[in-house]
């Protein structure tokens, strides 16, 4: 990978981070992530104007993304509801890192060296010792473990939807203003507010812009990378996204940073030169 990728899929980390937290924090999470969709649709409809739809080669994993980006979203609001941000966003990130390796393996005919592994494999550690940390002593609820679980999995299949569709698409940008446009679409369907997304909007407009622009952003500069670079390395530096909260956490909204919580950074620190090279 060169240096401008490792930059761009860290940057689409930190600002995957951020909105997400901003999601999780607000008081009514699955009305700000149905606002958020639909803003950022909103966002991105000149965008698409200007580039034109993608190639219809990529119109079926623009389809498999939305799907299960929808079954994503579901799973993670109600893991969130079980057993705290804290916890399921890094294992979810975690078991979407340790999946995309083989899915990119057979998929797109990518092998990771030796290097590479070693990179996904401290990355995956970082994240499952950040949600030890988070957890404490209290056991994750049963009940969660389906919807982490679910979630991690479907993570992982929209990120191969997305890395297949956006080489087929002919620009990612073009791209990536569609899939925004579909998951608006079938989110407001799904939480049966198509008429509409207007009143969650109204109700969190302040919040959710600041998140949508967010949210673009990181999803196109994640596109942009995985059209050019490595498709498991490149999610693994993107998958960081749950370090760079706990960055957040400590820095601004003044958290104990843990032993714990160091040794899961220094982790993260010595699987991007790896990755770089992956």
């Amino acid at each position: 990978m060169d240096y401008i990728h490792v930059a761009a899929a860290l940057a689409s980390a930190l600002l995957h981070a951020g909105w997400n937290a901003a999601v999780k924090a607000g008081s009514r999470p699955r009305e700000l992530m149905t606002a958020q969709m639909v803003m950022s649709a909103v966002i991105v409809l000149p965008g698409l104007l200007w580039t034109g739809l993608p190639a219809s080669a990529s119109w079926p994993w623009i389809a498999g993304s939305t799907m299960l980006n929808l079954v994503t979203v579901t799973a993670l609001l109600r893991a969130y509801e079980l057993a705290g941000f804290g916890i399921v966003y890094p294992v979810v990130r975690a078991l979407s890192v340790l999946l995309v390796v083989p899915l990119a393996a057979s998929l797109s005919g990518e092998s990771l060296s030796s290097a590479g592994l070693i990179g996904v494999g401290l990355v995956s550690a970082s994240l499952l010792l950040l949600a030890v940390g988070n957890a404490g002593h209290s056991a994750v609820p049963r009940a969660a473990l389906g919807w982490i679980l679910l979630a991690g999995v479907t993570t992982a299949a929209y990120v191969m939807c997305d890395a297949q569709g956006v080489r087929r698409a002919g620009s990612p940008w073009a791209y990536g203003f569609a899939v925004s446009i579909t998951n608006a679409a079938v989110m407001s369907w799904r939480q049966n507010v198509i008429a509409w997304p207007w009143r969650d909007i109204a109700g969190h407009a302040a919040t959710a812009l600041p998140i949508a622009v967010a949210a673009v952003l990181s999803y196109l500069l994640i596109l942009w990378v995985w059209s050019n670079a490595p498709i498991a390395p490149s999610a693994a530096l993107r998958d960081m996204s749950a370090v760079f909260a706990i960055v957040i956490a400590v820095v601004w909204l003044k958290e104990p940073i843990t032993r714990l919580r160091l040794f899961a950074l220094a982790l993260a620190a010595l699987a991007i030169p790896l990755l770089r090279f992956a």
